[in-house]
Order: structure tokens, then C-alpha cells, then sequence
């Protein structure tokens, strides 16, 4: 009998790539490209989704080939994004009215002010469970309707059509227009509650409904492709970091997940209950792979990896980002300095735009040493913020971090991590984490898989570091890191939607 495989496509920021995987969930094939940035003015960041759709073309042949199986091996296809990115396209050409607009560009901060101060914005949160800021796909929509001659028109008539990069690929692929709960939810245009596009966010934010596409559970059938793969059903769509929770099969409430990349990304499962956070973290939808959603309490570090590499290219303290490991391996303790990395504010759950990077404790006694030390420890503070925030929100503690990302690498953060947070971290057999569970979810709609069970099974442990005992000590640090954070404060001028009354999403 020949044996079948699932395709995963994780369309991420800087890159594309396609992985094959089998159903012991082992990697058997995979080819990535890298994308082009475009920066035609400061705050603004766009990328060409035709250059994407290019690209998919390219490397989802290529890793059938590095896997040496043929399309009638697959049996399904499912999609992992770059979430919040914004494409508008016309729906009889197929081709985009102009560039995408990544969720990192900030041309929409006027915009967003004044949004803030009209009548109703305040049940924007309300029914998205997301607030007012630049960061999600809404804005970036209302700009395009306004700044690009005759769009407004096209899209009431029906003529362009909107989607985030999920959108897009399984438009090119079947020709479909649809989307998933967990992108959906990005928008600022779906309600949290009902899942569905909201009449009043869609009259707030003056978004023809004619423009939207149709919104469906992450697993389920978002058509059969007619190109590239043709014949293989796309079974899944997720945002990125929601496959990652998926993909580190965190399946019970409680159970948490992190990706270490530039910045950090933590996931809470909440179960079936929506919780509205009360202490900095964004209400999400985690998955949907039946009638019922799984929700989700997300927390978002601006910095981690780029803390490295910033001591790496600027500071020059190291030349390569794993000699960070060995540096801080020749002390103990951080010699009593704190860094508080928030080069451009600091994200969940503080939010404080007008906080700025600090070093503080500097002593003569202070080694090179003690510095890589400080730097490392600056993504384990800023990772118990978060879970303390997710366990005061859920009512839950969680049990272990599973981690991922390029960060997951460094065993002595790894470790600093666990006693910090006095927790269990896990790192799993397979790291590409955000990949798999687009794998995983659209293995499950096609039978692939049977169950959720069944994907537990092939979630195996790689490393894993328990907490040392001296909880006490951990504490009295923990607590001068948070004396540093509130003297980081203050600054900067607040930028708009990023303080502690606001808070937005970011992404790896």
C-alpha cells in the first residue's frame, strides 16, 4: 500500500516554506524561499503576495521532490500564516490592487486616533476581544478603501475582495474565498463571541461586507486545489502562532506553549470558556476543529532573539548568537545587573509605548560574563510576566512551558526559564512546531489522523529542564526585575496604541 503524507505551507514575514510530514509526524521533505520587504516610506512595511504566491509554486513541487513522493500521495494540504498581513485583490483578475500591507507597518496611527474618539469605538474590544490599534488588519483596510482611487466603489460593488495571506494562497489554489476563525479574529471585524463578521464592527469601521470572505472552523474542507497540488483537499488553516499551540498539541486548558524567535509568543489553552483578560494578554481564539472554538489568552514579548543578536551586531560582545551560552556559563548570577529590553516600548503584559531599553545594578564587579547572563535572563523575567498574567487571568497554573524557536536551542535559557517560573519546560522532538500543527489540523479533517489523542501520541519530548529548589532566591530577583521595569518607564511619548489602557498584538 503506498504510503500518504500531509503538506504543511507556513507562509511566515521573512520567509515561505512548504514541509512533508508523515504520520509518525516526521519531517520527510521540506523547501523554504525567503520574501522581500518593501519600505517606500518610514513606519511602512509591504511585501508583493504575487512574489508569495510565486513562491508557494516553487517550493511545495520542491519539497514533493526532496520527499520523493508524488501529488497522489498527499492527502491533504494545510495552511500557517503570518497573521494580520492585509491583501486586496481583484476578484475577477485574480491580482492584487497594490502591495500588501504587513502587520508591522504603522502608516495607520492618525487613522487609529481618530477612530478612538468616535462614538463606539469602545465595543470595538467589547466584540472583537481586541483593542483599537494599528496592529491588526482592519485599519490597514479602511486605509487602502481610502487611499486607492475607485477601491471603495469596487469593493461595494463586490469587484475586489479582501483576505490575510491564507486568503490569498487558497484563493490561487481553488479559487475559494475563505478564511479561519483564528485569522478572522485578527481583523478586528469578527465577533469573538459568534465567530461571525459583526454588522456594527463592519459599520464602525465602514467595511463593505461584499469584500469578506466566508469564515470557516481551522479544520474542514477550504476546497480542492487545481493547481500546484492538484486534486489535494485543503484541510486547515490557522494563524501562525495558533499553530503552534496546535502543533505542540496543547489540547486541555491550562497547557502553554512558547515560540522563540525575535520575539516571544505564549499561548494559553482556556478550554471553551471565552476569558476577557484583566491583566495585559489578548483574548484569542486557540483552534476550532469542531462546533465549539478552543479560546486562548496570548501574550506577546517584543524582544528575545533580537536581544542576542543586538549584542551581537551592535554591542559586539559575542560574534556568533550560541557563544551567548557559553559566556554566560562562566558566572553564577547576573552580579546584580538587570536588562529591561524595551528598545521600542514593552509589550504584554505592561504595554507601556514610553518605556525604554535599561541597564541597571552596574557594579565594578560586572564581567562581559555577567552581561550575557543579564541579557538571557531578560527572556525569562519578561516570560514570568506573562505566565503569572495568564494564571491570574485563567485561574489556572500552568503545569509546563513547551517551547520552540530558535531560542529553544539555548539550554541555559532554558533552564534559567524553568526556575524562574518554578515549571517544567519541555522542548519537543520536532521543533517546527508552527508547521506541524497546520500538518496535524489538516491531517484530522481528512482522517489522516483520528483524533486529538492520536496526535498527543506523536508529541515527543527531546529535553526537558525541571526547576532548581531555591525558589526563595528566584523571588527576591524576580522582584528587582520588576523595580527595573517600572524605572524603565517613562521615557518616551507614548505611540499610539501601545500603552497600558491599549493593549495590541505583535508577532514573531
Amino acid at each position: 500500500m503506498t504510503q500518504r503524507y500531509v503538506l504543511a505551507i507556513d507562509q511566515g514575514t521573512t520567509s515561505t516554506r512548504c514541509i512533508v510530514f508523515d504520520q509518525h509526524a516526521r519531517l520527510a521533505g521540506m523547501a523554504q524561499r525567503t520574501q522581500r520587504q518593501h519600505y517606500p516610506r518610514s513606519g511602512w512595511v509591504e511585501q508583493d503576495a504575487l512574489e508569495i504566491w510565486r513562491t508557494v509554486e516553487r517550493i511545495v513541487p520542491a519539497a514533493l521532490r526532496d520527499a520523493g513522493i508524488t501529488v497522489d500521495q498527499v492527502a491533504a494540504l494545510g495552511i500557517a500564516n503570518q497573521r494580520e498581513t492585509t491583501v486586496v485583490w481583484d476578484r475577477n483578475t485574480g491580482l492584487p490592487v497594490r502591495l500588501a500591507i504587513v502587520w508591522q507597518d504603522v502608516r495607520t496611527e492618525e487613522l487609529v486616533e481618530r477612530l478612538r474618539k468616535q462614538p463606539g469605538a469602545q465595543r470595538v474590544p467589547e466584540l472583537s476581544g481586541l483593542p483599537l490599534a494599528t496592529y491588526f488588519a482592519a485599519p490597514r483596510l479602511c486605509w487602502l478603501l481610502d487611499n486607492v482611487e475607485g477601491l471603495r466603489a469596487k469593493a461595494e460593488r463586490g469587484d475586489v475582495v479582501f483576505g490575510t495571506m491564507e486568503s490569498w494562497l487558497i484563493w490561487n489554489l481553488t479559487g475559494e474565498h475563505v478564511t479561519d476563525v483564528t485569522n478572522a479574529g485578527r481583523t478586528l471585524l469578527m465577533n469573538l463571541a459568534t465567530r461571525q463578521w459583526d454588522e456594527e464592527l463592519l459599520r464602525f469601521f465602514d467595511i463593505p461586507r461584499a469584500m469578506l470572505p466566508r469564515i470557516e472552523a481551522s479544520t474542514g474542507d477550504f476546497g480542492t486545489a487545481r493547481t500546484v497540488v492538484p486534486g489535494v483537499r485543503i484541510g486547515a488553516a490557522l494563524g501562525d502562532q495558533h499553530a503552534a499551540l496546535f502543533g505542540q498539541t496543547c489540547f486541555a486548558p491550562g497547557e502553554t506553549e512558547c515560540t522563540y524567535g525575535t520575539g516571544g509568543f505564549l499561548m494559553m489553552n482556556t478550554g471553551t470558556e471565552l476569558i476577557r483578560s484583566q491583566h495585559g494578554l489578548l483574548t484569542t481564539i486557540g483552534y476550532q476543529v469542531g462546533p465549539e472554538p478552543v479560546y486562548a489568552l496570548e501574550g506577546p514579548i517584543a524582544v528575545t532573539g533580537s536581544l542576542v543578536q543586538w549584542l551581537r551586531d551592535i554591542v559586539g560582545l559575542i560574534a556568533t548568537a550560541p557563544e551567548i551560552e557559553t559566556l554566560a556559563s562562566t558566572v553564577d548570577d547576573n552580579g546584580g545587573c538587570y536588562l529591561v529590553p524595551a528598545f521600542s516600548g514593552l509589550y504584554a503584559p505592561h504595554w507601556r509605548s514610553d518605556a525604554r531599553g535599561l541597564l541597571i545594578g552596574l557594579t565594578s564587579y560586572v564581567t562581559k560574563g555577567h552581561l550575557a547572563r543579564a541579557v538571557l535572563e531578560a527572556t525569562a523575567w519578561q516570560t514570568r510576566d506573562v505566565v503569572e498574567a495568564m494564571n491570574a487571568d485563567a485561574g489556572l497554573k500552568a503545569q509546563s512551558l513547551r517551547v520552540a524557536g530558535g531560542m529553544a536551542a539555548n539550554n541555559l535559557l532554558m533552564q534559567m526559564i524553568a526556575d524562574v517560573l518554578d515549571t517544567p519546560v519541555m522542548r519537543p522532538l520536532v521543533t517546527e512546531t508552527v508547521s506541524l500543527g497546520a500538518a496535524y489540523a489538516a491531517g484530522l479533517s481528512v482522517g489522516y489522523w483520528p483524533d486529538l489523542q492520536g496526535l498527543r501520541r506523536n508529541w515527543r519530548v527531546a529535553a526537558q529542564w525541571n526547576p532548581s529548589p531555591d525558589r526563595a532566591l528566584r523571588d527576591e530577583e524576580y522582584e528587582r526585575w520588576q523595580r527595573a521595569v517600572q524605572l524603565s518607564v517613562g521615557w518616551a511619548r507614548p505611540a499610539s496604541g501601545l500603552d497600558n489602557r491599549n493593549p495590541p498584538a505583535t508577532r514573531r
